[in-house]
């Protein structure tokens, strides 16, 4: 019989982010009469709470528990993912701290629901209970509801707010409809139970159509096509800070969840060849957008509607090495896209969204974060020897050989599509000169105007992209040991 099982030494890094926010919540009701003083509070404990919770995480990787009558899991997966989104959360956090569309005023409110946001995912990580992971999701979701709109008075932010909530409560509604009917057929939400039913068409379809229209929900917070929509609108009308949080943690939180549903799918089943199917839909589709963008985050997001279509080849291998695959390469996605939105932050100063044109000359004005922006790009369209490169090779590997050879295909063609827009990023930044005004007479040669002053080229900038970037390629270079913990991790959740 299930018991509580409680004990704090296993959820650490949850009770953190639960003091964090009592702490913000309590910045908050004070911040009226020195919002400068509250907001540099904010900025010194919330980093640092992260960082704590990445330590304890680490500190409890090995420990294997079920709490709360079996609901909330404790294992080597669910602390990988905890350490991925406390990480991101402090690459987030610190990349806020000179968002110039924020209002001192705001700053405070706006770690609140960060830190909140974040909390709701670590709680997801452990999720062993469909109706727990549809709370911890929501969670998760309601604070993003507030924080897109928050553009210094942008009318696109309120837009791209207004779509997010809009799809999400679709998104909701869908993955509901669809838990009643696997609690219907399968009379459980436990995961543990769910992956010894029948799972078959002709065996159980009401199942199989409850876990398609549960999955939609998840499907939306990764952006994978058709729930993708809503994508490349947030991240343009979203400040460059925001959209950075958006395009990277919640991802992680729907792949952890997908990751321990999929220990059920076998190749022969049919929700995974539907599965295959979207996944390769989602690549292409993706791919050809992002072609077409002029501005940076909207080809981000496109990008991430193709990523999501790579990650997924992992799940449908169905077999440990898969699932090994799709969660190292979410820490790929997590921080080559950080990487990217890191070196576009320092460089739009006055939080205007940038176009492949604003890049031009970066390499004579700030030579470290050309070179940053240039090992994310190499990662993104999967260059050796960087992180996306190794983490794309092993899903390949995987998934051939388990009857979806034609999507290794697809995803090959795909990488090579996806050269022409992210090599652009290094084409501007190496090989174009600046456009601006014209350069007063009497001015030295070779003089550059224009995007210049908008350039973050303090130290503060070039440390957090060089540790973004040395990560990018170290992980590509030694990949082994992470790439052993998420195996192991995967092996244990298969029967």
């Amino acid at each position: 019989m299930a018991e509580l099982n409680f004990k704090f030494a296993y959820i650490w890094p949850e009770t953190i982010f639960f003091l964090l926010i009592i702490y913000l919540f309590i910045l908050t009701c004070v911040s009226r009469k020195n919002p400068a003083l509250a907001a540099g509070g904010a900025l010194v404990v919330v980093p640092a709470g992260g960082i704590l919770a990445i330590l304890c995480a680490f500190n409890s990787f090995y420990l294997e528990a079920d709490m709360f009558f079996g609901s909330y899991r404790i294992d080597g997966l669910s602390q990988f993912f905890k350490i991925l989104i406390c990480l991101g959360f402090v690459v987030a956090a610190l990349n806020s701290f000179r968002q110039p569309t924020l209002s001192v005023e705001k700053r405070v409110e706006y770690f609140l629901f960060l830190t909140l946001s974040a909390w709701g995912l670590v709680i997801l990580s452990s999720g062993a209970e469909l109706v727990t992971i549809y709370l911890a999701l929501e969670l998760s979701s309601y604070s993003l509801y507030v924080l897109i709109p928050v553009r210094a008075k942008s009318k696109a932010a309120a837009e791209a707010g207004l779509k997010y909530i809009l799809f999400g409560a679709a998104a909701t509604a869908m993955a509901l409809y669809g838990l009643s009917w696997i609690i219907a057929s399968q009379e459980t939400t436990y995961i543990a139970k769910l992956a010894g039913a029948d799972w078959s068409l002709a065996g159980n379809p009401l199942a199989v159509m409850g876990l398609t229209l549960f999955l939609g929900g998840l499907f939306f917070k990764l952006a994978l096509f058709p729930f993708h929509f809503w994508c490349p609108d947030v991240y343009q009308g979203a400040s460059n800070e925001t959209a950075a949080f958006v395009a990277t943690l919640p991802k992680l939180g729907a792949i952890i969840v997908l990751i321990r549903l999929a220990t059920f799918l076998k190749p022969d089943l049919e929700i995974t060849g539907i599965l295959a199917l979207l996944a390769a839909v989602s690549v292409t589709y993706g791919n050809f957008c992002a072609l077409a963008q002029k501005d940076l985050k909207r080809m981000l997001g496109f990008s991430s509607v193709a990523h999501a279509g790579y990650i997924l080849c992992g799940l449908v291998a169905g077999t440990a090495e898969g699932l090994a695959a799709a969660a190292f390469y979410a820490m790929a996605y997590l921080l080559m896209n950080l990487l990217c939105f890191w070196v576009i932050s320092r460089i739009s100063q006055d939080g205007r969204n940038l176009t492949y044109d604003d890049l031009n000359g970066l390499s004579r004005r700030s030579p470290i974060l050309a070179m940053c922006l240039a090992a994310g790009a190499f990662s993104l369209v999967s260059l050796p020897p960087t992180v996306g490169f190794i983490g794309k090779l092993w899903l390949i590997t995987s998934l051939w050989g388990h009857g979806y050879d034609w999507l290794v295909i697809v995803v090959c063609v795909n990488s090579a599509i996806a050269i022409f827009y992210y090599l652009s990023l290094v084409r501007h930044a190496y090989t174009e000169d600046p456009i601006g005004p014209p350069v007063p007479e009497g001015s030295p040669e070779g003089t550059l105007t224009g995007p210049i002053a908008l350039t973050d080229a303090s130290a503060y900038s070039h440390a957090g992209a060089l540790f973004l970037g040395i990560l990018v390629v170290l992980l590509g270079v030694i990949p082994g040991p992470v790439y052993n913990v998420a195996l192991n991790a995967a092996r244990a959740l298969l029967p």
